[in-house]
């Protein structure tokens, strides 16, 4: 019987997950894939949709009573964190402010929230994120956090960055920023089986990253090949294998930070010891 997967169409997403999109696993069973923006599968995963999900870790404290963190396939990493992107003419800060952003429980809006506390945007909408640059460049808004390909292509759309939230939680933390995780459902998927599937798919397209250059194209919102390079270097590394010791400590700070902000709720001791292990 087919697990259901869901993820987004990103070059880091459909690099990593071809070859268990295709069969291509020893082991796997097969899967039904389903592309959706993070923001869609954060609220889907809420209701259990999925089998195998990504979602935002902001997202986690809501989705762990359901599903399983695995130690593999997300995004996490330096230097790949979002912008707050202006038009050159546009504010220095964010009191009154019109802010289009890409999800309520994406990484992204949390890392903007720790940082601009202090600060009253007068409006803030959740946007696709392929549009905001465009409704930014427009003036229909002042300000767009912005995610993925965006850190390269920002520059197209006469607009200049406010703020990088990477750089920010890198020089207050030392740790990378968490951004993406990969989710198994509990009592329906085991989490080592999964482990084991999504790093094989991770370990094959780092063996022949050919293998999966039209999937990727295919799906992509930037065709440049060149920025398609660009992603997948920049969001697909040693995290995506394996978290290891300090992407734990990065998600442990992140959610850490946020609930004492009263931003997202506290983690039970028994689900935090479960994903943390």
């Amino acid at each position: 019987m087919a697990l259901s997967l869901a993820f987004s169409p990103c070059p880091n997403d459909t690099f990593v997950f071809h070859a268990l999109a295709h069969g291509l696993v020893p082991g796997a069973p097969p899967v039904e894939v389903t592309f959706a923006d993070v923001d869609v599968t954060n609220t889907a995963a809420e209701k259990g949709a999925f089998d195998l999900v990504k979602v935002s870790y902001a997202a986690l404290p809501w989705l762990l009573d359901d599903y399983e963190l695995l130690p593999c396939g997300g995004a996490l990493g330096r230097g790949c964190g979002p912008l707050v992107l202006t038009r050159p003419d546009g504010p220095r800060d964010l009191d009154g402010a019109r802010v289009a952003v890409p999800g309520d429980r994406t990484t992204a809006y949390l890392l903007f929230r720790l940082w601009a506390q202090g600060q009253q945007p007068a409006v803030i909408d959740v946007v696709p994120f392929h549009e905001i640059m465009p409704a930014v460049a427009a003036g229909r808004y002042d300000a767009g956090l912005v995610i993925h390909e965006a850190r390269f292509t920002y520059q197209r759309h006469g607009l200049t960055s406010l703020v990088d939230l990477g750089e920010w939680w890198e020089g207050d933390t030392g740790l990378p920023i968490p951004l993406g995780a990969i989710l198994a459902k509990r009592g329906t998927v085991d989490p080592a089986e999964a482990t084991a599937w999504v790093r094989e798919s991770v370990r094959r397209a780092w063996a022949d990253p050919a293998a999966s250059r039209d999937y990727v194209l295919a799906h992509a919102q930037e065709m440049e090949q060149s920025v398609v390079d660009q992603h997948i270097g920049l969001y697909v590394n040693e995290f995506t294998e394996d978290l290891g010791e300090e992407g734990r400590k990065a998600i442990d700070a992140l959610l850490g930070r946020a609930a004492a902000a009263g931003l997202v709720p506290q983690i039970s001791n028994s689900r935090a010891t479960a994903w943390m292990s």
